[in-house]
């Protein structure tokens, strides 16, 4: 094997394999007349990148990860040539050589990839997995709570994630759907792998494994059990007050009202006729509140939240109104946008006692 490619999207490729891989992760290379491409794989896991490259001659290695991945991001120069030297794959650059053992190609080879069962628009995709994967939780003994329910049928593609404080779903169109799916992705592989994919996005599934690609890349992965997390677990039949409020200026005062709340930073949303009131107080610095004006509709149910929960909910609704549908006792609060949008995303929050 002998090419020479652009150092940014190679190192990129690399790199990108190296975090969705375990540790002491190998990485297959292939090159040909259409670049490089940058495979790697593991018991449940697959990736593969596509680089652009001008190829000297065709060839395949197998190389360790993490010392490719490393000496390729500390290159400062556009161009690299690797080339199979003997034993070595050598990493060339002006002034400089390095050096990778070459190991046998036959040690690892990457699984073929699931049949492909809907295509959806990567940047849709995206939006929607800044909130719902923001959800999952981050370590629970429970794989359920760390990963991304995705279910797509004919029409829409549907996105869950809770952590049992919070429940973000998402639903956005496919663009052609052959068959249903309905698989749970850890949230953390999801949302690395969305972050490089881009254009028209394939989902792929076969009841054990799910597969997303684009044009130059595809990650595939083991499936979780997705049957238990669902909004319909949810009860959100019993609203007595809806608040429609500027999602950006209510967020700002929970930052400010915040500061001067105890520990756990609970704040309660006290509704009026035509307002709700944030306050708040710190029994050695003093006390703090704050009155929005808002659409209020129904009853007066005052929740308490966290701060930190409240303002995360918050957030994907940045530069809009939010709709509050409240419950009493210890129901979710439900967020919703104001306005249509092409993701159309709904936001379940419990709420805390009030202190």
């Amino acid at each position: 094997m002998d090419l020479t490619s652009p150092v940014r999207p190679l190192s990129a490729a690399a790199s990108a394999a190296v975090r969705l891989l375990p540790r002491q992760a190998l990485l297959r290379l292939r090159a040909d007349e259409g670049g490089v491409v940058v495979a790697g794989s593991d018991r449940d896991l697959a990736v593969r990148f596509a680089c652009s490259g001008t190829t000297h001659a065709d060839g395949e290695v197998l190389v360790p990860a993490a010392p490719l991945a490393e000496t390729l991001r500390m290159l400062d120069s556009e161009l690299v040539r690797l080339v199979v030297e003997g034993s070595r794959l050598a990493v060339r650059v002006e002034g400089a050589r390095f050096a990778l053992p070459l190991l046998d190609r036959e040690l690892r080879r990457e699984p073929p990839s699931p049949p492909q069962v809907s295509e959806v628009d990567g940047a849709l995709l995206a939006t929607a997995l800044r909130t719902v994967a923001g959800t999952a939780a981050k370590d629970d003994p429970l794989p359920v709570f760390t990963g991304v329910r995705i279910q797509a049928d004919h029409e829409n593609l549907r996105l869950t994630a809770s952590d049992r404080y919070r429940m973000a779903v998402a639903r956005l169109p496919v663009r052609r759907a052959e068959r249903p799916l309905d698989v749970l992705v850890p949230a953390g592989l999801l949302t690395e792998a969305a972050r490089h994919a881009q254009g028209v996005l394939g989902l792929h599934g076969d009841g054990s494994r799910f597969g997303l690609s684009w044009a130059g890349g595809a990650v595939t992965t083991a499936v979780l059990d997705a049957g238990f997390l669902s909004a319909d677990a949810i009860p959100s039949d019993a609203v007595d007050t809806e608040v429609e409020i500027s999602a950006d200026a209510l967020a700002a005062a929970v930052r400010r009202v915040g500061v001067y709340s105890e520990d756990r930073r609970i704040l309660t949303l006290e509704v009026g006729d035509a307002h709700v009131r944030l306050a708040s107080s710190l029994q050695d610095t003093g006390e703090a509140e704050e009155t929005l004006k808002a659409n209020v509709c129904g009853g007066r149910t005052s929740p308490s939240f966290q701060a930190k929960y409240l303002l995360e909910a918050l957030a994907p609704f940045s530069g809009g109104d939010v709709r509050l549908a409240i419950q009493p006792g210890m129901r979710a609060c439900v967020l919703r946008s104001a306005e249509a949008k092409e993701v159309e995303l709904t936001y379940y929050l419990m709420p805390m006692l009030p202190r």
